[in-house]
């Protein structure tokens, strides 16, 4: 059975489109939200999911309907696929019912996993690069060596408290705490 998947980001936008096109491609049964595709709780594919049976085929107009980051999108096509399920992605023409979509499926979640390896080792090279500069990685702090003794003294010799530094600082409280 062909089932449909239909999402928007926002409630101002329509899913109609997307939904004539899955009827036309014969969904017999379309899920459909308007949420944001970086959100991990999608109540309706969560939805559609359990109802899978094998030899069904989730069916969506464009991949980025179902997920807006490909590795998002390669573990929920693993989860379809581990029900014995099939995915078709009508815009992108991907189809893992057949071993040609498969090829072109699988050859997608190999680029997307030498990229992330790539982005790893582009990464460290760039922190040992630093390090052997003398520099080292993360955020400066938000408060100077000085500005922190000022802090010490403030609170030690005036008496003053957590939320009247941190407005005197503009700094959080915690960051006046850990000083």
């Amino acid at each position: 059975m062909i089932l449909g998947y239909a999402r928007v980001s926002t409630e101002d936008q329509h899913l109609d489109a997307q939904i004539e096109a899955l009827e036309a491609v014969g969904a017999k049964r379309i899920w459909s939200e308007k949420i944001s595709g970086a959100k991990t709780q999608r109540p309706e594919l969560e939805e559609m999911l359990k109802h899978l049976r094998p030899d069904d085929v989730v069916t969506v107009t464009k991949y980025d309907r179902l997920s807006r980051s490909l590795q998002d999108l390669l573990s929920i096509v693993e989860i379809i696929q581990e029900k014995g399920a099939g995915f078709r992605s009508l815009a992108e023409d991907i189809d893992t019912t057949t071993s040609a979509g498969r090829l072109v499926f699988h050859v997608f979640a190999s680029i997307a996993q030498f990229e992330r390896e790539r982005i790893s080792e582009r990464t460290k090279e760039g922190l040992a690069s630093a390090r052997k500069q003398g520099r080292i990685g993360g955020r400066p702090p938000a408060l100077t060596p000085e500005r922190r003794d000022e802090v010490r003294r403030m609170r030690d010799e005036d008496g003053r408290g957590i939320a009247e530094l941190a407005r005197l600082f503009e700094v959080s409280p915690n960051t006046i705490r850990r000083a």
